[in-house]
C-alpha cells in the first residue's frame, strides 16, 4: 500500500485511534510537567535522561554557533549532576554581535532545533530520518567534542537508544518520539529558568544574558525575559503547524 506524502501526527493504521484525540494533550502536558519539574532539585533527577539531553542541546548550541561564526568548537563536558560546559574560541567579524549570538544560542539554539523536529513529524520518511539524524550526531558529538567521562557514557547512550526508536519501533511510535523530542528541546530553555534572569554563572563567570548585555548593552533581565517568551512561541506555533488539518 503506498504511504501518504504527508500525515497528521497519529493518524496511521498503526496507532490506536485514541492517540489521534490525546497526543497533543499529552504533548502539552508534557511540556508544561517539564517545565514546572526543572524548576525543583529534585526535577533534575525525575527526569535525568531529558536534564542530561537538555545539557547537551545547551551547549551544542554554544559550540555551534561558534563554528558557524568562524570559531573553533574545542570541547564538550557534561557531569554527572547535569550540568555542562562548552569551550570554545572566537573569530567573529561581526564585532559584539558575534559573541552576543554564542551567548544566545545556548538557551535559544534547542528550541529552534526542537521546533524541527517537531515540524518533522509531519512525514512518515523525515520523522524517522531526523530521529536518525538526532541520534547519529549525539554518537558524532561524542567522537569530536565530548572530553568528559560522565559525558563519554551518557550521550552515546542517548544516541543509541534514539537510534534504536528510529530503526525497531512502529511509525507511530516514531511520531510521537520525534514530537516529543522536539517539545523537550523547546522546553529546555526553562531547564533552570533562573539561570536565564542570573547575572552570574557562579565560578563560570557571566550568564549567557549578562554576555548578552555585556555587548548588546540591555540588561540581562530582559534577554533572559525575552528568550524565554520565544522559546513558548516557537513551542506552540511548531505544534500548531504540526497538527493543522491540511
Amino acid at each position: 500500500m503506498r504511504e501518504p506524502k504527508n500525515f497528521q501526527p497519529f493518524l496511521t493504521q498503526e496507532a490506536p485511534p485514541e492517540f489521534e484525540r490525546m497526543g497533543l494533550t499529552w504533548l502539552v502536558g508534557a511540556a508544561i510537567a517539564t517545565a514546572i519539574l526543572w524548576q525543583f532539585p529534585a526535577g533534575d533527577y525525575i527526569l535525568y535522561p531529558f536534564t542530561i539531553l537538555a545539557t547537551w542541546f545547551h551547549e551544542m548550541g554554544h559550540g555551534l554557533m561558534a563554528l558557524m561564526l568562524g570559531g573553533n568548537f574545542q570541547k564538550l563536558e557534561i557531569f554527572s549532576n547535569g550540568s555542562g560546559v562548552a569551550t570554545y574560541t572566537m573569530r567573529s567579524t561581526l564585532g559584539p554581535i558575534g559573541p552576543a549570538l554564542v551567548a544566545a544560542a545556548g538557551p535559544m539554539g534547542p528550541p529552534i532545533a526542537g521546533a524541527a523536529l517537531i515540524l518533522a513529524s509531519r512525514s512518515f520518511k523525515a520523522a524517522s530520518l531526523s530521529l536518525k539524524i538526532l541520534g547519529g550526531f549525539l554518537l558524532f558529538s561524542t567522537l569530536v567534542w565530548v572530553r568528559s567521562w560522565f559525558g563519554l557514557i551518557a550521550v552515546p547512550l542517548l544516541g543509541l537508544i534514539i537510534l534504536g526508536v528510529a530503526l525497531r519501533t512502529p511509525r507511530w511510535v516514531q511520531g510521537f518520539a520525534i514530537q516529543f523530542l522536539g517539545v523537550q528541546a523547546c522546553v529546555s530553555t526553562y531547564h533552570q529558568l533562573n539561570y536565564l534572569f542570573s547575572y552570574s554563572a557562579g565560578s563560570l563567570g557571566l550568564s549567557d544574558t549578562a554576555q548578552m548585555q555585556r555587548y548588546l548593552l540591555l540588561p540581562y533581565w530582559f534577554w533572559g525575559g525575552l528568550m524565554a517568551v520565544a522559546s513558548l512561541v516557537i513551542l506552540v506555533q511548531s505544534l500548531r503547524v504540526a497538527y493543522r488539518s491540511k
